[in-house]
């Protein structure tokens, strides 16, 4: 489309391939529905609609992301620079954390708790200080709900946005935090801020003092009217959005504070009481102990995660699989060797990984590892790249060049695909395994060589020595010793250690946090049939890492195909997939129908991040349906 300037305003633009988006472009890389731009809270998100080409912001794949000024968006050939106007101009967060503002001393009435006072962390004695029976009996139940939901969580930011959803169910809360802390207490690691009126793009802001204060006392802070406290009405983060009541509680890890609890009411019409304390610091206690628990199998899954990066070095491949064990000891045994080596395998399996191995250990280490595709070159190409060519050979050549084997004296050359190559240069190559030379294209004398062949194939060679489609001479000079790379399929005990393997190695290479993988998401890779093999699980594991917002790589993170993979014994997969899909919507449209089309609300009660389920309702074409329901 010609270079023009499009509006925005409070309602939804569509960008897309068909005739009914708001911008349609003529473009074969777009998809029908590419993207949507909608106006929230003050503020623009751009969200890619389950594009087969993706949509990049500032060069990078988003899912759904805000929108700053001279945010440059690129769309299959297209570039939208996004401006806003100085009366537009907005400066919102982009995602739900929490921040620490500096404050004063907190002086005036205030409630301290310590732990070990904690009213519901000493059961001998409830029932003779407590008499109201119906809000003990909500409370302790609440206690029950946390303690049996919060053991399943094994990530940080999906037991932070659960806890403070089931919080709420008891303190009357408008805002609450989680905030964690490293080594220094006083630098947050890791933050989760929900914002029941604003909605999920706020950051909470939170009081450094008020924190410092619970931190350093290692007891629980309730003020029920900050509004009488002069020392708090001084400090910008409570002018700035005013509060009528907060609370603060400790989280003990490992015997020192790792983190909080915050939150806090702008309703002069709640008050906090004592009680409303206790519970915290019981809810504080419960969780202390999950916390714990998750940074332990963090930790964990790091030092593994490090340990087989130092394992892998030597061949550079994952796997404790019996068949692929008998890969690793067939390079133990052949390396050393200098025997021309046959890898037959289906595509994706890690056949030039097997060929690298070989020459890393290997006498040849020291020397050059030269690959070339077969199949990626044209046969009229092919022969002047592998052999090399004297000046004036043709037209064009202007000067002499070497070709592959060439390049490859005293080291490994690696034919990929070697059942493409032409049968005209297939005598060549037979020269060169026979009589150890070959001639430049164009040259007039033979050139010794000195290096070992290795050669790849995923066809049957003895099929194409059939079909006479591949010299018989040469098939038994490459067979002379052959190993079969198994398919991901025959050992599927080693994709959870391929994909920890290739989150970490994804991680460095996109500058993006390493993260786990859910129980869900393990399921899905665990059943999946791999057409593609090893290769389509490492791209998978890539997209998902930087596309998924949650702690985890979720199993809605993972591509269509595979997220949808884990179908029950007996049951066609079509059929399945169908009434997976069907269930899936049902139950997201009964949680948004629950929740009065509320997002956040809806997320909480289904137990998932809200992008995930913006992202579920996308994937299932739920977007109408839900614009309804929120009226």
């Amino acid at each position: 489309m010609a270079e023009s300037e499009i509006p925005l305003r409070d309602v939804e633009l569509t960008i897309g391939r068909g005739l009914s988006n708001h911008v349609c472009i003529s473009d074969p890389i777009l998809s029908r529905q590419h993207c949507v731009i909608t106006s929230e809270n003050g503020q623009f998100v751009i969200r890619d609609l389950g594009s087969r080409h993706g949509t990049l912001v500032n060069g990078v794949p988003i899912s759904q992301q805000v929108l700053h000024h001279d945010d440059k968006i690129s769309l299959g050939s297209s570039v939208f620079a996004f401006m806003l106007r100085e009366d537009e101009e907005v400066a919102q967060p982009q995602s739900s954390h929490a921040e620490l503002e500096d404050t004063s001393e907190v002086a005036g009435a205030q409630t301290m708790l310590r732990q070990e006072d904690a009213l519901y962390l000493q059961p001998e004695t409830i029932t003779r200080d407590f008499v109201q029976g119906g809000r003990i009996a909500r409370d302790l139940n609440t206690l029950l709900v946390i303690a049996k939901n919060i053991s399943k969580l094994r990530d940080r930011e999906s037991l932070a946005w659960q806890l403070l959803g089931m919080i709420f169910d008891v303190v009357p809360a408008d805002r609450g935090a989680i905030l964690g802390f490293g080594d220094d207490p006083g630098q947050i690691a890791w933050s989760v801020g929900w914002d029941r009126r604003r909605g999920p793009g706020f950051p909470v802001k939170v009081s450094r003092t008020i924190v410092s204060k619970v931190v350093r006392e290692r007891s629980g802070l309730m003020i029920s009217e900050v509004p009488e406290n002069a020392e708090l009405r001084k400090s910008s983060s409570f002018t700035d959005l005013p509060m009528h009541a907060l609370m603060c509680v400790p989280l003990t890890l490992a015997g020192k504070v790792g983190a909080v609890i915050y939150l806090d009411t702008q309703d002069a019409r709640v008050s906090f009481d004592e009680n409303h304390l206790q519970i915290l610091a019981a809810i504080a206690s419960l969780t202390g102990l999950a916390l714990e628990n998750i940074n332990y199998v963090e930790n964990l899954k790091l030092e593994n995660r490090e340990l087989r990066s130092q394992i892998a070095v030597e061949h550079n491949m994952v796997g404790s699989s019996l068949s692929i064990q008998e890969v690793f000891e067939f390079i133990r045994r052949v390396a050393p060797t200098d025997s021309t080596v046959l890898i037959e395998g289906e595509s994706g399996t890690g056949k030039e990984l097997v060929a690298h191995a070989l020459h890393t250990n290997s006498t040849r280490a020291s020397g050059a590892f030269v690959a070339i595709n077969c199949a990626a070159i044209a046969e009229t190409l092919l022969e002047s790249e592998l052999f090399g060519y004297e000046k004036g050979a043709f037209t064009g050549a202007t000067a002499q060049k070497k070709g592959k084997i060439e390049i490859a004296n005293g080291g490994t050359l690696f034919l990929d695909e070697v059942g493409e190559l032409a049968v005209s240069l297939q005598a060549k190559l037979l020269r060169v395994l026979q009589q150890r030379e070959f001639e430049r294209v164009g040259g007039t004398r033979p050139m010794k060589i000195d290096l070992r062949l290795i050669a790849a194939t995923n066809q049957d060679l003895e099929e194409c020595v059939k079909s006479g489609k591949f010299r018989k001479d040469l098939f038994y000079r490459l067979n002379v010793v052959s190993i079969e790379v198994p398919p991901l399929r025959e050992r599927r005990e080693d994709i959870a250690d391929l994909a920890e393997y290739f989150i970490s190695k994804a991680a460095k290479k996109c500058n993006v946090r390493s993260k786990g993988l859910s129980e869900g998401a393990r399921l899905c890779l665990s059943a999946y049939d791999w057409p593609g093999n090893v290769r389509e699980l490492e791209n998978a594991i890539e997209r998902a890492l930087v596309l998924g917002s949650a702690d985890a790589i979720l199993a809605e993170d993972l591509p269509e195909a595979i997220a949808e993979a884990a179908t029950p014994a007996g049951v066609p997969a079509t059929k399945y997939a169908g009434a997976m899909k069907d269930t899936k919507r049902q139950v997201i449209l009964q949680a948004l129908q629950d929740a009065n089309g509320s997002y956040i609300e809806a997320a909480k009660a289904l137990g998932l991040h809200p992008n995930s389920l913006l992202r579920l309702i996308r994937r299932l074409d739920l977007k109408l349906e839900a614009k309804k329901m929120m009226g």
